[in-house]
């Protein structure tokens, strides 16, 4: 037995007003000079920060508008960020928080993460989204000191972003599977308590998902534990199955790819079926979300969906799925032309 060491956010605050008070819970840290890296957001958010933060006399500096998550911009940035800076602040959507974190970890500085919405589990993961010459990559990166999160800004996000975040979590369900078909099947490590976590937050949820402050707290608290069942076990394997494979085959062919957790939902709810486990868990959910409104107001194609799920397979090197065990193309085929929950949902 191999004993671990893990970071783990140490400041925690997810509740309403919770952006207005970021200037308190900094001060209270010790970090009272920090850069802040923000998407394009409405004014009235940033202006919630920046009162909080005047108030609590943070010195802020300009504040970094980020337009592309680019591993270049970020290496520039590492090279003119000031010597009296304390920490980083990821404000916004995940292109600003993946630059903030990727930001820290070249400088060996705290991070914190204060998303404006919860489109997935990102803004907690030990990774950071960037692309390098144009292509996307996933860099090794470290976990937030501190995560804060404004349910009632999170509300004022499109809900759209909302029903991203409830298919990225309820993905866990058929990752957690395939990761122990892969232990089964070639001997793969699986670690218990990741495992358990990540299955856990998801249960949890369920039991209100509703789009309302408690509701958003509990989304926001589930993908948080995501991204630590991540760091436990030093691997994606709690959060990331077959369906994640499904949805980055998408991104690389896909004329037009939708968010993020609306592909990995979709594709949660085909893999659940091939693993031949919790499909009316997942049509339940996505019911009561609105899930499937949300996808037939912009219908996926069912080419590019049949053509993902062939190339799945290969889109991660030595990494066991439902998908390494048998053909799934044809059951794709059989979902598509008898599911009456898909009707509108591809064209």
């Amino acid at each position: 037995m191999n004993n671990s060491q893990i970071r783990v956010p140490y400041l925690v605050r997810i509740k309403p007003g919770a952006l207005s008070r970021l200037g308190i819970y900094l001060r209270r840290s010790g970090f009272t000079d920090v850069l802040i890296l923000t998407g394009q957001l409405p004014d009235a958010v940033t202006q919630k920060a920046r009162d909080g933060l005047e108030e609590n006399h943070i010195h802020t500096g300009p504040w970094i508008d980020v337009d592309d998550n680019s591993f270049e911009d970020v290496v520039e940035l590492f090279t003119i960020l000031p010597k009296k800076t304390t920490a980083i602040v990821g404000l916004g959507g995940g292109k600003a928080l993946d630059m903030a974190k990727y930001l820290a970890f070249l400088a060996r500085l705290p991070y914190l993460a204060v998303p404006t919405s919860l489109s997935n589990d990102g803004f907690c993961s030990p990774q950071s989204s960037l692309t390098i010459h144009g292509k996307r990559r996933s860099l090794a990166a470290t976990l937030p000191q501190g995560v804060i999160i404004d349910v009632d800004v999170c509300l004022s996000a499109p809900r759209s972003l909302w029903l991203s975040g409830v298919g990225d979590l309820v993905a866990k369900l058929t990752a957690v599977y395939d990761w122990k078909l892969a232990f089964h099947n070639k001997g793969e490590s699986v670690n218990d308590l990741a495992a358990l976590l990540s299955d856990a937050t998801v249960h949890q949820f369920l039991a209100n998902p509703s789009y309302d402050a408690p509701g958003m707290a509990l989304l926001g608290t589930a993908l948080m534990l995501n991204g630590i069942a991540m760091e436990i076990c030093g691997s994606s394997r709690p959060t990331s199955g077959s369906e994640h494979l499904i949805s980055h085959a998408l991104d690389a062919t896909s004329a037009h790819p939708h968010l993020h957790g609306l592909q990995v939902g979709m594709a949660t709810y085909f893999v659940s079926q091939f693993q031949g486990r919790n499909t009316e868990i997942l049509a339940d959910v996505f019911t009561k979300t609105g899930f499937w409104d949300a996808v037939r107001a912009a219908p996926f194609s069912r080419q590019e969906w049949l053509e993902a799920i062939r190339l799945a397979p290969g889109m991660k090197e030595d990494f066991f799925t439902v998908l390494s065990l048998r053909d799934c193309l044809p059951e794709a085929h059989r979902i598509l032309d008898e599911d009456p929950l898909l009707n509108g949902c591809f064209v």
